[in-house]
């Protein structure tokens, strides 16, 4: 018997006996896990359990997402409910992380994502005009910054602020920029959600009991010129609006409500601040393409930690710098008191979800 021969009986001796003593590699390998919701975090506060929650945590502890499953692409590690089910991924903030966290999840042969939900689960800045903190809201279009712009010591005197859309001369306005803007454009902007979707997650979950605490009504009184603010916590159809510029002020949150209004065709109002949410649905879009995910099956849920302009009496990198109230607990538990509703909701009635989206007319 050759020395070849031998070494490459010996490989195979060992690759079988490898094969033998790790089932659950070659199975999940031949056989993708069939996963019913996806929860999309952005980042996480040190662990990921048992000390000061960040986006993921509370899923961990109360969703027994027991299991941890490395996940090279991602920036940390996958945790999944002990039958694969119901798995958490933490995107990374920033929309390059978002974006490419999606895209190494939505390819991973470990997963069979086809009938899969995906929830967007994660705090935002809200517009004082629209809601108070604490408070959550379901998108029915997330829109993107891409843009022009100008320095404001420099700009017309006459402009509102210094950005404007590629192509129009002028800010709040889409003259000479083309008619598409949607996730195969040059410059995509809009990506427009599945609203029956969104409407039946807001049905679901509007009465769902929110955080309303002394320091968050006492936080809120420097906003009561808005009446968003003025109002408790609440759970509302409000649109996404995500930049990778973490932005703040009045001028630039005019920018935002002129923008979001523009883009949707005067059908959005934009309620939350972020900086993923456009990557996300890009990546979305791009994965349905390939056939590895239904982008109708993607919910943004948005829960408020903070405002987008400074209160009375208040500079904006006064108000920026400022701490969330309540160390932004009233956002992370919205996020998952909401969000669970509609988990909940989907996975207790899979046999009918599985294959029929739910919905619900405005």
């Amino acid at each position: 018997m050759s020395f070849s021969f031998m070494t490459r009986f010996r490989a195979a001796g060992l690759l079988m006996g490898a094969l033998c003593t790790a089932p659950s590699v070659a199975l999940a390998a031949d056989a993708p896990w069939p996963v019913k919701v996806v929860i999309v975090t952005t980042f996480e506060n040190g662990a990921d359990t048992g000390d000061k929650p960040g986006e993921l945590q509370l899923w961990a502890e109360r969703e027994h997402l027991s299991e941890k499953i490395d996940f090279p692409g991602g920036v940390h590690s996958i945790l999944s409910t002990p039958d694969h089910s119901v798995i958490a991924v933490v995107t990374g903030m920033s929309l390059v992380n978002a974006g490419t966290s999606i895209m190494a999840l939505g390819t991973d042969p470990r997963f069979d994502l086809h009938q899969a939900y995906w929830l967007v689960a994660g705090i935002a800045g809200v517009d004082p005009q629209v809601a108070s903190v604490g408070s959550a809201a379901w998108a029915r279009y997330v829109v993107n910054d891409v843009a022009q712009s100008i320095d404001m010591r420099e700009a017309p005197k006459d402009w509102p602020y210094g950005i404007y859309a590629n192509g129009a001369q002028r800010p709040d306005t889409l003259d000479g920029t083309g008619t598409d803007h949607g996730a195969l454009a040059g410059y995509p902007i809009v990506f427009p959600l599945n609203a029956g979707l969104a409407q039946w997650a807001w049905r679901t979950t509007r009465a769902t009991h929110l955080m309303d605490t002394p320091k968050m009504r006492d936080f809120s009184k420097g906003w009561a010129d808005y009446p968003g603010a003025r109002h408790k916590p609440a759970v509302i159809l409000g649109d996404s609006f995500a930049s990778d510029q973490y932005w703040h002020g009045i001028h630039l949150n005019q920018y935002a409500r002129d923008w979001v209004h523009m883009f949707t065709a005067s059908h959005g109002v934009f309620a939350m601040s972020n900086m993923e949410d456009s990557a996300i649905a890009t990546a979305m879009f791009r994965l349905d393409r390939m056939h590895r995910v239904d982008y109708q099956r993607l919910m943004v849920l948005r829960t408020a930690s903070n405002y987008t302009l400074p209160p009375q009496g208040q500079t904006a990198l006064q108000s920026v710098t400022a701490e969330y109230p309540d160390e932004g607990m009233p956002a992370y538990e919205a996020a998952w008191r909401v969000g669970s509703a509609v988990t909940h909701t989907l996975t207790g009635n899979w046999a009918r979800y599985a294959t029929h989206v739910p919905t619900a007319r405005p």
